[in-house]
């Protein structure tokens, strides 16, 4: 994901020190049940839509704004899927951050699935039987997308 220029001035002041974000995720799924899929730039890896929220914007609002500037998928939100605080990660340039991923299911309403900024390779719809190589977090989010009702943890647990 880009780095919004609010960070970067932060980062002016930290350095590479821990910053914790707020960071949404979206489960995008079509009217045939299939889910939305980008293969990121920075990774090269198939992975959920997602990013950071600019300040004062609402949760929701990114998740649906991330959709379709990233994959020009024009979605709606039904419910939020989880609220969790993710592991630190520390990127290659040194930069340590922690994110309270706030995970959106939501449905299709418009747009083509297309590579629609650089921070994508590839943008696809895949059913959730034949998904490509997925980390264990997209994986866990789908299905988490896929239950009837929120999911909730155990704050002790390491995850």
């Amino acid at each position: 994901m880009a780095t919004p220029d609010f960070i970067r001035s932060l980062r002016t002041s930290i350095a590479h020190e821990l910053l914790w974000l707020p960071g949404v995720s979206a489960v995008v799924f079509d009217d045939e049940g299939r889910v939305l899929l980008n293969r990121r730039s920075d990774t090269l890896k198939w992975s959920l839509i997602g990013g950071i929220p600019e300040p004062g914007e609402q949760p929701a609002a990114c998740a649906v704004r991330e959709v379709e500037e990233e994959t020009g998928v024009h979605c709606e939100v039904e419910r939020v899927i989880v609220v969790q605080a993710l592991k630190p990660v520390t990127y290659d340039n040194g930069d340590v951050c922690q994110y309270m991923d706030i995970a959106f299911r939501c449905r299709a309403v418009g747009g083509e699935a297309r590579v629609n900024d650089d921070e994508s390779l590839e943008v696809g719809w895949f059913a959730v039987d034949a998904l490509p190589e997925l980390n264990e977090f997209g994986l866990l989010r789908i299905k988490q997308a896929m239950a009837d009702a929120p999911t909730w943890f155990d704050p002790t647990s390491s995850e």
